[in-house]
């Protein structure tokens, strides 16, 4: 067993926070299917025993790292604490960023934000906020609810303060992307 390899895995697996095909499990790694497999295999080992509260999930070639279903009363109360707080201001920052650019990869939040935004997004995704869609050129992007834009009072998103301003800084954001790395 590459102790280094697993750790790999369980960073990957911790940070993508959604199902990750064993193929760009394999990719990511650096490693052939067998040998993800493999892994996968030693790490679903490695969280079975009883003191670790997480486990990986596997269904069909996807595999994710979730927690366990006896940890699930603590998780459950820990949530329901979290959604009867207000907004903190992480929240509001990817919610804002979620309105005005949406429908956006987590990716983007994530690059713009600067850190890793997996439980801030679904946080407001529980709270019906958010919610994740398909991406037209594949994997899930992030657009408001129609409850949060009924809410805010609007008849559709770019009735927000200055979103035609925002808008365009995204589309310059995206060009300097596009032109650095050409």
């Amino acid at each position: 067993m590459d102790s280094k390899k697993l750790s790999s895995l369980e960073a990957l697996l911790f940070v993508h926070g959604e199902p990750l095909h064993l193929k760009k499990i394999a990719e990511t790694l650096g490693v052939d299917i067998d040998e993800a497999q493999q892994l996968v295999a030693d790490l679903t080992e490695e969280l079975a025993v009883p003191q670790r509260g997480l486990s990986l999930l596997a269904h069909g070639n996807k595999i994710q790292l979730v927690t366990k279903p006896e940890c699930a009363d603590l998780v459950k109360e820990f949530v329901k604490e979290q959604m009867s707080e207000e907004l903190t201001p992480a929240s509001l920052e990817a919610l804002a960023i979620v309105c005005y650019f949406g429908p956006v990869a987590r990716s983007r939040i994530e690059y713009l934000r600067g850190v890793n935004s997996v439980v801030t997004l679904r946080n407001l995704q529980l709270r019906g906020l958010i919610e994740r869609v398909q991406a037209p050129g594949g994997g899930y992007a992030y657009q408001p609810t129609f409850d949060v834009i009924k809410h805010l009072g609007l008849s559709r998103v770019e009735e927000l303060p200055e979103y035609g301003r925002f808008k365009e800084m995204l589309t310059r954001l995206d060009q300097g992307a596009v032109s650095e790395s050409a």
